[in-house]
């Protein structure tokens, strides 16, 4: 299982998530799944891209732990339930795969932009550094959620070209969100894994309130 990037107990938290989905979400269980697949397939590509290059940059993370799996599947894993209760709920999931997904790539592409410039400080920093963010950083964080909107309108195809761009812009968001909290994260204030999940509670948010209703 090492392909996935995860420790043994991420694994099983990860198998775990993938069943409630497949099975405590109604009709929605297989697309909603396979949505969730094509974050983890994305994840783990951009995450080995350029994996000589991170080594030397000392940011490459070869093995995530249950937490970061746990701040990623949460909040997608209660949309897709609820989804069963309230149907917008399903316009919430899909905002929040697409806002992890755009952090996803912001994160590990961004790094290979040169320089983030620090949205406290206004300067250039690290690459790596919370709170930041890079031009490279910016234009794949928007293209990882538009990943996801063109693979949610495949799966629901009555969301048009314009609600892919919604989804486009709504994992975008919901990026920014998490690097505006990672200013906080450098101070000591919470951690990754709690930007994580305030990242994906904004996507879910503006998909719920922005997405049209999406049925199976």
């Amino acid at each position: 299982m090492k392909f996935l990037l995860l420790d043994m107990v991420g694994v099983l938290i990860a198998l775990v998530i993938g069943a409630i989905i497949l099975f405590f979400s109604g009709p929605f269980g297989p697309n909603f799944l396979i949505l969730l697949i094509v974050f983890l397939a994305a994840g783990v590509i951009v995450t080995k891209y350029e994996k000589p290059v991170k080594k030397e940059m000392g940011i490459y993370e070869h093995e995530r732990s249950w937490e970061n799996v746990v701040a990623n599947g949460l909040v997608p894993v209660l949309c897709a339930v609820l989804a069963t209760i309230d149907l917008k709920w399903g316009a919430a999931y899909i905002g929040a795969v697409a806002a992890i997904t755009s952090d996803k790539f912001a994160s590990e592409l961004g790094v290979l932009g040169g320089n983030p410039l620090n949205l406290m400080t206004l300067k250039l920093t690290r690459p790596g550094t919370s709170g930041s963010m890079s031009a490279l950083g910016t234009f794949m964080s928007f293209d990882g959620a538009l990943l996801i909107g063109f693979a949610a309108r495949f799966l629901f195809p009555q969301l048009s070209l314009l609600n892919v761009l919604a989804i486009g812009l709504i994992g975008f968001a919901g990026s920014f969100v998490d690097t505006l909290f990672g200013i906080l994260e450098e101070k000591g204030i919470g951690n990754k894994s709690t930007t994580n999940i305030i990242c994906a509670i904004a996507g879910a948010v503006l998909g719920y309130y922005l997405l049209p209703i999406v049925t199976v």
